[in-house]
């Protein structure tokens, strides 16, 4: 069982939305959570959860607005969160922008979808495409002579309609990897992992069955094949399609899709990754007049690899001023709200250096306290190209019609917290 009701509260805690799923949580109850959450907050022991007598509080914090579960038994937590994440999702959805003025303008839809959330404190149809065909921004214009439930919600399959029809049958596959990376100042790598996901685009008519086989280490291992070009997921998340048994059996990632676009799984790896692009600087600061900032940047990726849309930027004292910049590729500009020299390079190419230059003055007092030096953040976008090696080996498409369809799979790699350190 997950919660017994869901408020939504605005930034001073006043209740904008309550839903009593169970009516066993009088609203009362929920005038104590804002001055418990300030009181931990200011004893520097606030924590995901809260529990006043008999009532717990499982809170997020979204834009200007806090999403609050209770119950008063030992629910699933992991559970509860998931609920009111994937809330936050379907709200976003419909109102693109999720915060109190958002809330305050679709009262009616956001009631008529937290009864289609979840009832009697159990979750029901968290999908926003099968939410979207019968719950609309027109709800005035429904006819009341039909049912409202479209019989997808009673289906085994309530991720997708039935009686999808496309002239054109695709399938495109993006495996997307976000780097982290932290660097010490003398070039060791404190932190480095691969975050990644594999999302889909599906325009495929009927009910398929799809089956993607990946180079994924434990199948290699289970058929007996050659485990160098294969690599080895952690902490691997589906898509509720997804057959988890045929999985855990045979590392088969079988599913029925719904149909545009979706996440069909997420992965980790906590491998040591190279620094994509290396960075090295010289930060010298003459007393009382100027500094002088030297950055270069290193493609340390294969060649025939690009990074497109590079940004580097490059901490700078808070009081500098009368910046100069000279670069050997790409433009520099000062943000002096952020104290920091972005350095944007269109097109990088793998094995390639570059230089930029910068000269800012400084005012003749010199500042008393010393400011701690950022480090240097890194984006970038490298197409056709992923760094943990991962490789989508075939995608097969069945349906009953048995007609022909064109997988597409597209590989990006990019920056996730790129930071490297200075000092």
């Amino acid at each position: 069982m997950s919660a017994s009701a869901v408020f939504i509260l605005d930034v001073k805690g006043k209740p904008l939305i309550s839903r009593n799923y169970k009516g066993d949580v009088p609203m009362s109850k929920i005038e104590h959570f804002m001055p418990l959450l300030v009181q931990r907050e200011e004893e520097g022991a606030l924590t995901p959860l809260l529990s006043y007598g008999e009532v717990h509080f499982l809170w997020i914090k979204h834009s200007n607005l806090y999403l609050v579960a209770t119950t008063l038994k030992n629910a699933n937590a992991s559970l509860v969160y998931s609920f009111l994440y994937k809330t936050i999702e379907v709200f976003c959805e419909y109102f693109k922008e999720l915060e109190e003025e958002s809330i305050r303008d679709n009262f009616v839809i956001v009631y008529e979808l937290l009864d289609e959330l979840m009832d009697f404190g159990f979750p029901q149809t968290t999908d926003s495409k099968i939410l979207q065909e019968y719950i609309t921004q027109q709800s005035n214009k429904l006819e009341t002579g039909k049912s409202r439930v479209p019989p997808t919600v009673t289906n085994a399959v309530s991720w997708r309609s039935e009686g999808i029809k496309y002239k054109k049958n695709e399938v495109f596959i993006d495996v997307i990897e976000s780097v982290n990376l932290l660097v010490n100042a003398n070039g060791s790598v404190l932190l480095s992992e691969i975050v990644g996901s594999i999302k889909l685009k599906v325009f495929l008519s009927g009910m398929p069955e799809l089956r993607l086989g990946l180079n994924d280490r434990v199948l290699f291992e289970l058929t007996g094949r050659s485990k160098n070009k294969s690599v080895e997921l952690e902490d691997v998340k589906f898509h509720q399609c997804v057959r988890l048994s045929r999985f855990d059996n045979d590392r088969t990632i079988s599913f029925i899709p719904p149909d545009g676009d979706f996440e069909l799984m997420s992965y980790r790896l906590s491998t040591q990754v190279k620094p994509l692009i290396w960075i090295e600087s010289v930060i010298e600061k003459f007393s009382h007049s100027r500094v002088e900032i030297m950055v270069k940047a290193k493609g340390q990726f294969k060649k025939q690899s690009v990074a497109n849309g590079v940004e580097i930027s490059v901490p700078v004292p808070s009081d500098a001023d009368s910046p100069r910049f000279k670069t050997s590729v790409g433009s520099a500009k000062y943000v002096p709200e952020k104290n920091v020299v972005i350095w944007s390079i269109k097109s990088f190419p793998g094995g390639k250096e570059y230089l930029m230059r910068a000269h800012f003055g400084l005012p003749s007092v010199e500042k008393e306290e010393v400011e701690g030096r950022p480090p240097i953040g890194v984006r970038f976008e490298i197409p056709y190209f992923t760094v943990s090696g991962i490789q989508v080996r075939y995608m097969k498409i069945i349906e009953k019609s048995g007609y022909q369809a064109l997988p597409w799979v597209r590989y990006i790699t990019q920056s996730g917290d790129y930071q490297l350190r200075t000092s």
